[in-house]
């Protein structure tokens, strides 16, 4: 119990400390900050997958399956925008209809 103690501490430190940085960092620099991110969920998918090699009680089955869950979510939706926006800056094909 106190090991699961410590890591919510841990994640309500990081989650702290980590909303307190993002919040200041400028609008321009949000794309290289979610490919960032991008990293970091992927080192978390990796974390929970391990989790699940070793015996585990159902809580910590329970929090590693929804580690897992949002952390893909993360990283597909992170991709999906960065697409989005890196298709804003390419250049536009001439359309041969319009003169």
């Amino acid at each position: 119990m106190s090991n699961l103690l410590l890591m919510a501490g841990v994640f309500l430190a990081s989650f702290l400390i980590g909303y307190a940085l993002i919040i200041r960092v400028p609008s321009l620099l949000h794309t290289p900050l979610m490919s960032m991110t991008n990293a970091i969920s992927a080192v978390t998918i990796l974390g929970a997958l391990l989790l699940f090699s070793q015996p585990t009680t159902l809580t910590e089955n329970f929090l590693g399956a929804l580690a897992l869950v949002l952390a893909t979510f993360n990283v597909v939706g992170g991709f999906a925008i960065t697409d989005r926006m890196l298709r804003l800056f390419k250049a536009k094909s001439p359309n041969p209809n319009n003169e």
